[in-house]
């Protein structure tokens, strides 16, 4: 699939005239955070880790500030990477691609991921024709970005199930905002939708539609991305780095150990304090944190996708510098991090 890839060289231009985050508050006492503000980017009828660490008052005196939504992992690194924002989130193998290409980030802990209760799917109408990998040649797939994580599960899937490059190349990406993917699908604007999370579940609760592959059938459970730091963000504020890493793996494990009512209260409730606009009723649909404990990383993260990220001409190198891309440093359910 020969699509858009995100503008590189601008970003790193625009790493130039960032600088190391006018918005810092002066430091504190030791062992105190010493930002005391995150920027950050929401996503739309949803709750985020950080929204919900803060919450349950995970962060203690650091506060977020919502600057807006996004719709876009790589974006939303890029907006980090800038300085726009303070932390962002994404694909793994799009983090990857931005650590290889010279962008001064690092994960510090995941946030996503898919198992048996979430996971990512590929949907295609009950009375679709679509039924086999080869079928999805010369038609339109509906992603929410491209160079991520709905892009290397479908490549990957379709390379292991014989496809030529060259017949690769002719499924056609179409990218789409992920609350518009459904209608897209039913209105037959696409030919298969990508859908994920209670967005997918809502999709099937519906009905008419059936998956042709979900990548949990295909690649097994796996951690689907990390938020992200600036390295000079985690050299200037390491006690803040430290709250904030704590405070996401604790609400990720509050959410896995909670029954699943009481979470799904909980972001409602979040929701309609925060007086977005929004709607809760997909709220219903959520399952599953789909990660590992507390949000660890492992380099399996990350290997499983370097022969797509190097085939698609992603990454330069044939090895990938894990230690440069990330760490569990600040994590406290790490080996010996007394969680």
């Amino acid at each position: 699939m020969k699509k858009p890839v995100p503008l590189i060289a601008a970003l790193l231009a625009g790493l130039a005239l960032s600088g190391c985050g006018a918005s810092a508050t002066p430091a504190g006492v030791a062992g105190q955070p010493e930002k005391l503000e995150l920027r950050y980017q929401g996503s739309a009828n949803n709750v985020t880790f950080p929204e919900l660490a803060e919450d349950l008052g995970y962060f203690g005196p650091v506060k977020l500030k919502w600057v807006g939504n996004t719709i876009s992992g790589p974006q939303d690194i890029q907006s980090a990477a800038t300085d726009q924002t303070d932390f962002g989130g994404a694909f793994t193998g799009a983090v990857a691609k931005l650590v290889d290409a010279g962008a001064p980030i690092k994960a510090v802990v995941n946030y996503y991921g898919s198992d048996e209760k979430t996971f990512l799917g590929f949907y295609v109408k009950e009375d679709s024709p679509i039924r086999t990998a080869r079928d999805l040649i010369g038609k339109k797939v509906g992603v929410n970005t491209v160079g991520a994580n709905l892009e290397a599960v479908l490549d990957t899937w379709l390379k292991r199930n014989g496809l030529t490059d060259a017949e690769i190349d002719q499924v056609q990406l179409v990218v789409l905002p992920p609350i518009n993917t459904e209608q897209a699908l039913r209105n037959g604007q696409i030919d298969v939708a990508a859908l994920n999370g209670v967005l997918q579940d809502r999709a099937v609760a519906g009905g008419g539609v059936r998956p042709i592959v979900k990548d949990v059938e295909a690649f097994g459970p796996y951690n689907g991305g990390p938020y992200v730091l600036r390295t000079d963000f985690i050299k200037k504020y390491p006690e803040t780095t430290k709250t904030f890493v704590t405070g996401v793996a604790k609400a990720i494990e509050w959410a896995r150990t909670t029954p699943r009512d009481e979470v799904i209260a909980r972001f409602t409730k979040i929701i309609q304090n925060r007086g977005r606009n929004e709607n809760t009723e997909t709220l219903k649909y959520w399952k599953s944190t789909g990660i590992t404990k507390g949000g660890l990383i492992s380099d399996n993260d990350y290997t499983l996708w370097t022969g797509w990220l190097k085939q698609s001409g992603f990454i330069k190198n044939d090895q990938v510098d894990l230690k440069k891309i990330y760490t569990n440093e600040f994590n406290p359910y790490r080996e010996g991090g007394g969680a």
